[in-house]
C-alpha cells in the first residue's frame, strides 16, 4: 500500500497523533495512515447524542454503532481509542442553532457549525492537551504549506471536496491539522480499508444531516420550535395575499413544492421568508437571482481579495464576483443564495476565507436581469 505524506514535523517515531474518527470508512483510512507511519496514534470518536438515542440511529456519523465501528477499526490498527462525551455541546451549538436559523427564515449550514465548533475547536483542544504533534481527521481537503505558511486547499477529487464546510478553520488549528485522504479520490480510499481488512471498506456514506438521519428536518424543528407550525400568509412581492401555508418550518428560500397556490401564470417561489408576521414572500423564478450579498462573521485563512471566486452551497461550482467592505458584488446574477448559507470564497484552489451570508439585494430589484 502507497500512503499519503502526514507531514509531521518531526520523525513520525518521535511524533503523537490524535485522529477524529467518526466511525466511516474516510476517518478510518485517515487512522490507518496515520497508524503506518509509526508515530503513536490515538483514535478519539464524539458522542453527540445521548446513548439510548444514538443506539436507534444509523446512516449518520457519531451514531451508536459508529462509535462501535471505530471501536473495532482501532483494535485491529493497534491504536488506542477514547469516547469524548460532547453531546450537550453539539445540542447547544448546533441543533439548537439550526432550529433557530429556520425559526427566523434562514437557511442553515449545520456542518459548517459542527467544524468551527466540536470538531475543530474542541479536538484542536483536546490534541493540544496530549501535546499531539498533530490532528487528523477524514476530510476530502489538502494542508499545503507554502514560504512556511499552511493553506487550505480544495480536496484533489472534486466530486469529493469537502472545502466548503471548513472555510471556519483558524490559522492555529490549520498549523496542527492533518488531511491525508485529501490527496485521494474515494474509490482508493476504499481500496485501501479493503485491503488493510477495515470493517468499514463497504459501509455506505452517511446520508443527510447526521442529527435527522431520516430527513425530516421539519419534524425536528417543530419539536424544538413549535411556533414554527404557525400557519400564515402567501403573499406576492408587492404584499397581494395569494393563500395560506402551514407553517415556515416547511418552507427555505428558493423552494416550490407545498405552496399550493392556484390561478398563477408561471411557477413561483419562496422569495423570501418574515417569520416576525409568519409570511412567505413568492415570486418567479427570475426573483430568486440574486446581484450582491452582505457576508457577516468572516473567517479568513488568506490574505483578502477583491476579485474572488465564491461558493454559496457545497456542491455549486465557485463564481466569479468582487468583495468589498464584507459585501459579495456577484459578476453574473446567482440563483440559490440566501441568508443562513456559509460564502466561501477562493483563490484557484486555495480556499480563502468565509463568512455567514446576512443578507442579499435582489437582481431583478437592482436592475441586472435584462428586460
Amino acid at each position: 500500500m502507497i500512503f499519503p505524506p502526514l507531514q509531521l514535523d518531526r520523525p513520525a517515531e518521535a511524533a503523537r497523533i490524535v485522529v477524529a474518527m467518526s466511525g466511516g470508512v474516510d476517518s478510518s483510512v485517515a487512522a490507518l495512515i496515520a497508524a503506518h507511519s509509526g508515530a503513536e496514534v490515538i483514535g478519539v470518536t464524539l458522542q453527540l447524542y445521548d446513548h439510548g438515542e444514538a443506539v436507534k440511529r444509523s446512516g449518520a456519523c457519531c451514531a451508536g454503532q459508529d462509535i462501535y465501528d471505530a471501536a473495532q477499526v482501532c483494535e485491529k490498527l493497534g491504536i488506542a481509542h477514547y469516547v469524548l462525551d460532547y453531546e450537550s455541546r453539539f445540542r447547544e451549538g448546533v441543533i439548537e442553532r439550526f432550529a433557530d436559523d429556520y425559526a427566523r427564515g434562514r437557511t442553515p449550514v449545520p456542518c459548517s457549525l459542527c467544524n468551527q465548533g466540536v470538531k475543530f475547536t474542541d479536538l484542536h483542544g483536546f490534541a493540544r492537551e496530549l501535546n499531539a504533534d498533530a490532528l487528523v481527521t477524514g476530510h476530502y481537503v489538502r494542508r499545503v504549506v507554502r514560504d512556511g505558511k499552511a493553506e487550505l486547499h480544495k480536496g484533489r477529487d472534486p466530486a469529493r471536496d469537502q472545502s466548503y464546510f471548513l472555510y471556519g478553520t483558524t490559522a492555529e488549528q490549520l498549523d496542527l491539522l492533518r488531511f491525508p485522504i485529501g490527496e485521494l479520490p474515494k474509490s482508493d480510499v476504499r481500496a485501501l480499508a479493503a485491503e488493510a481488512g477495515l470493517i468499514v471498506a463497504d459501509k455506505p456514506d452517511s446520508q443527510d444531516i447526521c442529527f435527522v438521519p431520516d430527513g425530516d428536518y421539519a419534524g425536528l424543528v417543530k419539536r424544538l420550535r413549535p411556533e414554527t407550525e404557525a400557519p400564515g400568509e402567501i403573499v406576492d412581492r408587492g404584499g397581494r395575499v395569494l393563500g395560506q401555508h402551514r407553517g415556515i418550518v416547511h418552507f427555505t428560500v428558493g423552494q416550490r413544492r407545498g405552496l399550493e397556490i392556484g390561478g398563477s401564470a408561471e411557477p413561483l417561489y419562496v422569495v423570501r421568508i418574515e417569520p416576525d408576521t409568519r409570511r412567505l414572500v413568492v415570486g418567479p423564478k427570475q426573483a430568486l437571482a440574486v446581484s450582491e450579498a452582505r457576508v457577516g462573521s468572516w473567517n479568513w485563512l488568506g490574505e483578502e481579495q477583491a476579485e474572488v471566486e465564491v461558493k454559496v452551497r457545497s456542491l455549486s461550482r465557485p463564481v466569479p464576483a468582487l468583495l468589498q467592505d464584507g459585501v459579495i458584488r456577484f459578476r453574473q446574477p446567482e440563483y440559490g443564495v440566501a441568508p443562513g448559507q456559509a460564502a466561501v470564497v477562493y483563490e484557484g484552489e486555495r480556499l480563502l476565507g468565509g463568512g455567514w451570508i446576512e443578507e442579499t439585494v435582489s437582481a431583478d430589484e437592482a436592475g441586472m436581469l435584462a428586460a
